[in-house]
C-alpha cells in the first residue's frame, strides 16, 4: 500500500470505542439496521461487525428487529436516551417550556418516549383542575389507541408499520377504541396530512387527548408532546382548539434538543 495511501475507517476507530461507535450508529439511523449497512457506513470488517452486534445484543444495548436479521436499539440503550433526555439541565429547561403550555391550555400536558411496547410517560404537567386523569411518569400506554402513540405510528415506514400493526391484534379497551388495522392506517395517513393525532376516549372512556411530534435534530420523531382532559369538562373538540400552543411548545421543545 503506497505511504501516502488514506488510513481505512477499520484503522480509524480504536478497538476501545467500536462498539459505542456502532451503538451511535445505530441510533443515528433511526431505523432497523442490518450488518451490511454498518459494514459500509462504519468501514470494518465483516467479521468484527458481527462481534460487536452479538456483544450488544448479548448486553441488552441491542435486540433483533420483527425480520431476525436486523438490528435496533435494546432496552439499555433505550433507557440510556432516556436517562440522557432527563439530565438536570435538560429537564429544567424542558419543564419550563412545558409549564408555560400547560398555563395557557389549562389542562394537562405529557411528553412521551416510544419503546418497544408502547409510550412512556418522561415527563407531565398537571392541571391546576381537581378532577384529573392521572397517568405518573414512567406509565407506559399501548401505541393503537393514544394520540402519543398513534403519533409515533404515523411517523414509521409503511414497511416497519405494518409489521407493528400485524403483530398482534389489536386490543380493545374502551368502545371506541380501533381494532381493525385498515381503519387505523387510514387515520394514521390523515394525521400525518394534519399534523396531530387524537384520541377520542380510545384509552380510557371519559378521556380525549391530542398529540404532536417533538423532533430531533434529523427531523425524526424524538418524543411526542400531547394534551389530555375528561370529556366532561372538555370535548375532543375543545383540546383540538388547544392545538397551536401545543405545537409552539413542541417547536421549542425541538429546537432545545437541537441545541444540545
Amino acid at each position: 500500500m503506497p505511504d501516502d495511501a488514506p488510513p481505512s475507517k477499520d484503522t480509524q476507530i480504536p478497538t476501545n470505542l467500536r462498539l459505542l461507535v456502532l451503538l451511535e450508529e445505530v441510533a443515528r439511523l433511526g431505523e432497523a439496521v442490518r450488518p451490511t449497512d454498518l459494514i459500509e457506513s462504519m468501514g470494518l470488517p465483516k467479521p468484527t461487525i458481527h462481534r460487536l452486534l452479538q456483544t450488544a445484543e448479548a448486553e441488552g444495548f441491542l435486540q433483533r428487529d420483527l425480520d431476525g436479521r436486523s438490528y435496533g436499539p435494546g432496552d439499555r440503550l433505550r433507557a440510556m436516551a432516556v436517562n440522557t433526555m432527563s439530565s438536570e439541565r435538560l429537564r429544567t429547561a424542558r419543564l419550563a417550556i412545558m409549564k408555560g403550555a400547560a398555563e395557557e391550555i389549562g389542562e394537562t400536558i405529557n411528553l412521551a418516549t416510544p419503546d418497544r411496547e408502547g409510550m412512556t410517560y418522561l415527563d407531565r404537567v398537571e392541571t391546576k383542575w381537581p378532577l384529573r386523569i392521572q397517568l405518573p411518569i414512567g406509565t407506559q400506554v399501548p401505541f393503537h389507541c393514544t394520540a402519543s402513540g398513534k403519533m409515533y405510528l404515523s411517523s414509521l415506514r409503511s414497511t416497519t408499520l405494518n409489521g407493528v400493526l400485524n403483530a398482534k391484534p389489536l386490543e380493545k379497551l374502551t368502545e371506541q377504541t380501533i381494532t381493525d388495522p385498515e381503519v387505523l392506517r387510514k387515520e394514521l395517513s390523515e394525521a400525518r396530512k394534519r399534523g396531530f393525532t387524537q384520541d377520542n376516549e380510545e384509552f380510557m372512556t371519559g378521556m380525549a387527548a391530542i398529540a404532536v411530534p417533538i423532533l430531533d435534530p434529523q427531523n425524526r420523531l424524538l418524543a411526542t408532546l400531547s394534551v389530555h382532559a375528561p370529556v366532561m369538562r372538555c370535548s375532543l373538540e375543545q383540546i383540538i382548539g388547544f392545538l397551536e400552543p401545543l405545537q409552539m411548545a413542541a417547536a421549542k421543545l425541538s429546537d432545545l434538543n437541537r441545541n444540545q
